[in-house]
């Protein structure tokens, strides 16, 4: 990355690491925008894809929708609710069973599995007490 945009790569990472809602790019952009005016919507969108693209932060592809970023690297999963839309953080203590997957991919298909992102999809609590 380059160091040209540090100051503002650092709001925008500062941002996303202070919320747990796992915002869009716009949606992060209006947040962003709110507390700096002069950043621009182009600058969010570089910043993330290069922040995504280095590991710094998540890209959460979920289907029919777009993309979601999440500041928390540590290794967890999601629950993306298929009402609201809304995607939540899921702990997990499951390494055996991840180091199984991973030694069974690559035994069956020769794939070198480097990490694991899991996403769990039903209904959160909220969409169960409304539904």
């Amino acid at each position: 990355m380059s160091e040209r945009n540090t100051v503002q790569r650092q709001v925008i990472l500062d941002e996303l690491r202070s919320v747990d809602t796992h915002p869009s790019v716009d949606e992060l952009y209006a947040e962003v925008h709110k507390k700096h005016p002069s950043i621009s919507k182009a600058t969010v969108y570089r910043n993330v894809r290069q922040l995504a693209e280095k590991g710094i932060i998540l890209q959460i592809a979920i289907a029919n929708d777009v993309a979601r970023y999440d500041g928390c690297t540590d290794f967890h999963h999601h629950f993306i609710c298929n009402h609201c839309g809304k995607v939540f953080d899921v702990y997990m203590d499951c390494a055996n069973d991840y180091e199984k997957l991973s030694t069974g991919i690559q035994g069956k298909y020769g794939y070198i599995v480097d990490r694991c992102m899991i996403s769990f999809i039903g209904t959160c609590l909220e969409c169960i007490k409304t539904v």
